[in-house]
């Protein structure tokens, strides 16, 4: 049963992550908990579940007698979650696809066209991110697809972090290769494209 703290907290984390990924807060500062409880009305109890949940996302750390930091990320780390993603996403996907439907495929392919219409860059990783739990979620594996979420969420700050004011949406030509295979019923072939698909976050420097 879901409680007002479970609820409160999970609005702390959620809005403290969008901050994070945004880079208002940047890593190595440190969260206040008094702070934060001030801002969102709170006692400590939700904040410090909400720091829990970020922790358990890699977005902080917590370190004895320093309080809770915003975690910084090195190349090795963008290259494991790339890793990770692609062998998991590409796990889904083998589940989902006994149980993809026309009505799903449509859906992905209005999330493609979302993010090749993106003006910024966050408009295009929401339309990313809604693309890739589109085609995933059938795949009926709760774990599984929370800890992708998690992994999609790092992705996100690493990306955020590289891009400067300039934007141009890019065309996902993998997205479009992976809607025909799924479509012709070869899943096999998308669930390769995917991996491939994912695993090039890795393969950038950070800017």
């Amino acid at each position: 049963m879901t409680t007002t703290k479970d609820t409160l907290a999970a609005r702390i984390s959620k809005v403290l992550a969008d901050r994070i990924i945004a880079g208002a807060l940047e890593p190595g500062s440190r969260l206040g908990q008094d702070h934060i409880a001030e801002e969102f009305g709170a006692s400590h109890v939700p904040v410090r579940e909400a720091f829990r949940r970020l922790e358990a996302q890699g977005l902080v750390v917590s370190e004895p007698r320093r309080g809770v930091r915003v975690a910084g990320f090195s190349l090795d780390e963008v290259r494991e979650v790339a890793e990770m993603r692609a062998a998991l996403e590409a796990l889904a996907l083998r589940n989902a696809f006994p149980h993809m439907t026309k009505a799903i495929l449509d859906q992905a392919e209005e999330a493609n066209r979302a993010g090749d219409r993106a003006r910024d860059v966050k408009a295009w990783e929401q339309a990313n991110r809604s693309f890739h739990r589109i085609i995933l979620t059938p795949c009926g594996m709760p774990r599984l697809l929370k800890a992708i979420d998690d992994l999609h969420t790092a992705s996100a700050r690493f990306l955020f972090s590289g891009w400067r004011a300039e934007w141009e949406a890019p065309t996902d030509r993998d997205h479009r290769a992976i809607l025909d295979a799924l479509r012709a019923g070869q899943s096999e072939i998308a669930a390769s494209v995917l991996a491939r698909h994912v695993q090039t976050i890795g393969q950038k420097k950070l800017k």
